[in-house]
């Protein structure tokens, strides 16, 4: 029952720690890279990492215009933020 047990939590883990899914749109259809953070850093935001997760978003590390610490993962075809985690 033990073993059972670890290895449904060993399965889970990764899942939970797993991002959002953003989109399933083809990558024709996403906004150009450059194009979306160079749109972030005109409203404020330091961009310290740019990456594209294997839930088809863009997700961002830096800072907002208040110089609060985020994490933001967005949605590369609409730009809309899908979840936005600000650390301090």
């Amino acid at each position: 029952m033990r073993k059972i047990l670890l290895l449904s939590l060993i399965i889970a883990s990764p899942l939970a720690l797993a991002g959002p899914q953003c989109t399933t749109a083809e990558r024709s259809q996403w906004q150009d890279e450059k194009a979306f953070q160079d749109k972030l850093k005109a409203e404020g935001y330091e961009i310290s990492k740019f990456k594209v997760t294997d839930g088809n978003c863009y997700e961002i590390y830096g800072f907002d215009k208040d110089k609060r610490k985020v994490e933001i993962y967005h949605d590369p075809v609409t730009g809309k933020a899908v979840k936005t985690e600000i650390k301090g």
